[in-house]
């Protein structure tokens, strides 16, 4: 019921003014069909012939995101870079009205009620933005904070945060990381007492994104003196809550137009309520978190690469060395056959992970892997095409030059390589035992 209820919202959506029309031609199929069945053959001009996971509706869907990203955001992005910060709520606005905010999010609480692979489609759209700090923002709303409490979260925590963040009226961030648990979420030392019908928070939270705009933070806390995996919770806290202190806006290495904020908590009282699912079962629900948080980094970061990849091919074809464009040189055009062909390989495993993912099928091993790579080649490929762009390569005028800055957060953020490495060997059984 609630897929189809999604495929109506969508084909309303497509067919709206506030949904950035497209051609009309464009149908939707049912959207309680199989995955696995046989694509429609997409009239997007980028694909040919069919894909993987991808219907008609998800390039339609994709087509009508990438206007919204050429009209609203692309053309600041340069005034946002500069200035520090983009405006949250006025973008998140623009794209929860379109209904890019809820994309696999419940029906009745404002989502389209689609299955995870558009939420991926909508990240690779999203590596179109001329930065990487604007989509990571849009990734912590969309597939960090919430899908915790979409899953698990009462009716009336869902009612009073998931709602408004799906429509864009409320800008969300994460409270996991601290300055002595960033990849290592166990050590976390914030706390939560309970006391009557109420908790009774004290501690911090470091390299929190969005933190000096939102509205309410996703808030992981121990709530008791018990084992690191079964004494946390995660709780629904709005930052407007007397005790909550936003210490510091962090300057950053990249994603210069993405907020990120220290935050302090000084006995704040919150709602014994606004606990999502059950008390101690936070540690289990942000592991739940991760494998879409992953997926959805790793989805958006290659549309981003491949951008850079092409970009790089048209530079070096113009640019001249030694009397011949630089793109004629070997090392350059066979070294950006090499990247491009280990792009199309880490999308062959994203999109398999997805369409595992969305039969059910736990794909932490491959998510992690996913991200293992993607951090590692988008080093790759910012080093590399960065080279070919000589001294413009090092000025920031050039994408180039953006994304080799942003994307190293890539392998540093959502869990270290290292993290990652040690996830793959567990389910590899090759960990050795504590």
């Amino acid at each position: 019921m609630a897929l189809r209820e999604g495929a109506l919202r969508l084909n309303l959506l497509l067919n709206s003014r506030t949904f950035y029309k497209f051609n009309s031609s464009v149908g939707v199929r049912s959207l309680s069909d199989n995955v696995s069945s046989k694509p429609v053959t997409p009239s997007a001009p980028e694909i040919a012939g069919d894909h993987l996971i991808y219907t008609q509706e998800h390039f339609a869907l994709k087509e009508s995101l990438r206007k919204i990203i050429d009209q609203e955001i692309n053309p600041h992005v340069e005034q946002w870079e500069a200035e520090g910060i983009f405006p949250a709520h006025k973008v998140f606005k623009t794209l929860g009205s379109a209904g890019f905010l809820g994309v696999n999010k419940p029906v009745e609480y404002g989502g389209l009620g689609l299955d995870y692979s558009y939420s991926v489609a909508v990240a690779e759209e999203l590596g179109h933005i001329r930065c990487g700090g604007i989509p990571m923002a849009i990734g912590v709303q969309t597939d960090m904070t919430t899908p915790a409490l979409a899953r698990f979260g009462s009716a009336e925590l869902k009612q009073e945060f998931l709602l408004p963040s799906i429509m864009g009226d409320k800008v969300a961030c994460l409270g996991v990381s601290e300055v002595g648990a960033g990849s290592d979420v166990s050590s976390i030392m914030t706390k939560a007492v309970r006391k009557g019908d109420e908790y009774v928070i004290n501690g911090g939270k470091m390299w929190t994104t969005n933190g000096t705009q939102a509205d309410w933070i996703c808030l992981l806390v121990n709530t008791s003196d018990g084992p690191p995996h079964r004494n946390k919770s995660l709780i629904c806290v709005p930052m407007n809550l007397p005790g909550v202190q936003i210490a510091r806006k962090i300057e950053k290495l990249g994603m210069w137009s993405s907020d990120t904020a220290e935050v302090f908590f000084d006995d704040v009282h919150v709602p014994c309520k606004n606990i999502i699912g059950q008390e101690g079962m936070g540690f289990t629900y942000q592991m739940l978190q991760f494998q879409e948080e992953r997926l959805w980094a790793v989805a958006n970061i290659l549309t981003m690469m491949e951008n850079v990849i092409q970009e790089t091919i048209q530079y070096t074809r113009q640019r001249k060395i030694f009397k011949q464009p630089v793109l004629h040189h070997q090392s350059v055009h066979f070294r950006l056959a090499e990247l491009q062909t280990e792009v199309e390989l880490l999308r062959a495993l994203l999109h398999s992970a997805t369409a595992l993912y969305i039969k059910g099928n736990d794909v932490t091993k491959l998510a992690s892997m996913a991200k293992l790579k993607g951090g590692r080649l988008a080093r790759e490929v910012g080093d590399s095409c960065l080279q070919f762009w000589g001294g413009m390569g090092f000025t920031s005028d050039v994408l180039v030059s953006r994304f080799y800055r942003d994307s190293r957060l890539m392998s540093i953020g959502g869990g270290a390589d290292e993290v990652m490495l040690g996830i793959i060997c567990k389910y590899m059984d090759t960990l050795p035992k504590k």
